[in-house]
């Protein structure tokens, strides 16, 4: 009889942490189509603006190789942890560009970023208007654009740079 109860009490035990694991997942799959609910699909949306190092730059409508627009702010703990994996990701991936989210003057960006000792191409949206072309409500945020000029992978929240670069290489078969 004692044997009996304690099986009862393990299978209890068990179906309480699935029960719990799913309420987990569903609860970060709810958040993450909430993060997403407005951010674009298809074709990638223009792109134009002014670098902090005062180059011009125009995301193209057909990229020959896929490009990484990565959206982050000063303002955001979760970019700071990822800044280092974008930064290395722009190094290897020229194309790379990035779009600093409501995070001051191009001065502040740049204090911010020598502070932090990145070095990667931004484009400043002071006023969100890119963010909001995007449909960005999130940072970090990113997108890539495969060659023929479509949006094949949307992230919202801490991405790992493997995870981008493997995201890359698919985009680009």
């Amino acid at each position: 009889m004692e044997k009996e109860t304690r099986r009862k009490s393990r299978a209890a035990k068990w179906r309480a942490y699935v029960i719990e694991a799913l309420v987990f997942v569903i609860l970060i799959a709810g958040i993450r189509a909430w993060q997403q609910r407005d951010m674009v699909s298809g074709s990638a949306p223009a792109l134009q603006g002014v670098t902090l190092a005062g180059l011009p730059y125009n995301l193209p409508a057909r990229p020959k190789q896929p490009v990484l627009v990565h959206f982050w702010a000063t303002w955001c703990p979760i970019c700071r942890a990822e800044q280092d994996s974008i930064a290395s990701i722009a190094h290897d991936h020229p194309d790379t560009i990035t779009v600093a989210m409501q995070s001051g003057s191009a001065e502040q960006i740049v204090r911010h970023m020598r502070e932090q000792g990145i070095d990667f191409p931004v484009v400043n949206d002071r006023d969100g208007k890119l963010s909001s072309a995007w449909g960005v409500h999130a940072v970090p945020a990113s997108f890539i654009i495969a060659p023929d000029g479509r949006i094949r992978f949307v992230e919202v929240g801490y991405t790992t740079g493997i995870g981008l670069r493997i995201r890359l290489w698919l985009a680009a078969l």
